[in-house]
C-alpha cells in the first residue's frame, strides 16, 4: 500500500509540474505575441502589459526550479504543506492575476493573493529560525514569543522588499505591478495611486499575523501544528 506521505508528495509533484508547464507555455505565447504580431498588441493589451506578463513569467519559472536548487545544493527538504501552496500562489498570482487578467476581472484578486502571501511568508519565518539555529526543532528552543515577533518580522520585510521590486519595475520598464493605472489607461493620482501599495503591506501584515499568532499557540502549547510547515535540513547521517 502506497503511504499518505507518497501520496501528498506524488500529488504536490502533479501540481508543481503543471504549474512549471503554464509558465513555460505562457512565457512562449507572450514572447511569441511580441516578436510577430505587433498589431496584435496595440489591439488587445498594451506592449507594457505585454511586458509585464513576460517578466513575471520568467520570474515564476525561477521560482518553481528555486526549491528544487535548494533541496539538492543546500540539502533541505521542504514539505508538501509548504510546496503545493506555494505553487497554487504563483498560478494565481502570475498565470491567473497576470496572464489570464484577474487582477482586472476579478475583485479584490490581488488582496487575497497579498493575504495569502503574507501567510505563506509568516510561515517561512519560523523555518528560519530553525534553520538559522542548526539544531533539530529549533524553534522549541528559544522563547516562542521571540520566534512569534520574528516570523512577523521576517514576512513584512519580505513583502517590502517586494514592493520595491514592484516600484523599481515599474520605474525602469514602464510597466503597471503597483497598479498606479487603470485598464483604460488612467492615471491615478494622490492618494488613489498610493492605494493600491499600502493595501497590499497592510493584508501582508494581517497574514503574517495570523501566522505568527498560530505558531505562537502550536509552539506554546506544543501542539505539532507548526512543524509540518517547517522547512528543516536533510539528515546527512
Amino acid at each position: 500500500m502506497i503511504s499518505v506521505k507518497k501520496d501528498k508528495r506524488n500529488y504536490g509533484k502533479i501540481i508543481t509540474t503543471a504549474v512549471f508547464a503554464s509558465f513555460i507555455l505562457s512565457f512562449l505565447y507572450v514572447l511569441m505575441v511580441i516578436i510577430l504580431s505587433p498589431k496584435y498588441i496595440t489591439a488587445d493589451r498594451t506592449t507594457s502589459e505585454y511586458a509585464l506578463m513576460l517578466l513575471q513569467c520568467i520570474l515564476g519559472i525561477f521560482a518553481m526550479l528555486l526549491p528544487g536548487f535548494l533541496e539538492h545544493r543546500i540539502k533541505l527538504i521542504i514539505p508538501s504543506s509548504m510546496l503545493i501552496p506555494y505553487a497554487l500562489f504563483l498560478y494565481g498570482s502570475i498565470y491567473l492575476g497576470e496572464v489570464r487578467d484577474f487582477y482586472f476581472i476579478i475583485p479584490h484578486w490581488d488582496t487575497v493573493l497579498h493575504t495569502f502571501s503574507g501567510c505563506m511568508l509568516g510561515a517561512l519565518g519560523f523555518s528560519f529560525v530553525s534553520l538559522l539555529n542548526d539544531i533539530d526543532n529549533g524553534p522549541l528552543r528559544l522563547n516562542e514569543g521571540f520566534v512569534a515577533v520574528f516570523a512577523f518580522c521576517f514576512a513584512v520585510a519580505l513583502g517590502v522588499v517586494w514592493e520595491i521590486y514592484e516600484y523599481v519595475s515599474d520605474g525602469i520598464l514602464g510597466l503597471n505591478m503597483q497598479k498606479f493605472m487603470l485598464k483604460s489607461g488612467e492615471l491615478l493620482v494622490g492618494r488613489a495611486a498610493l492605494a493600491d501599495t499600502m493595501k497590499d503591506l497592510m493584508v501582508d501584515c494581517l497574514g503574517a499575523l495570523a501566522v505568527s499568532l498560530a505558531g505562537y499557540v502550536s509552539l506554546k502549547d506544543k501542539t505539532g501544528w507548526l512543524e509540518r510547515y517547517l522547512v528543516k535540513k536533510k539528515d546527512e547521517n
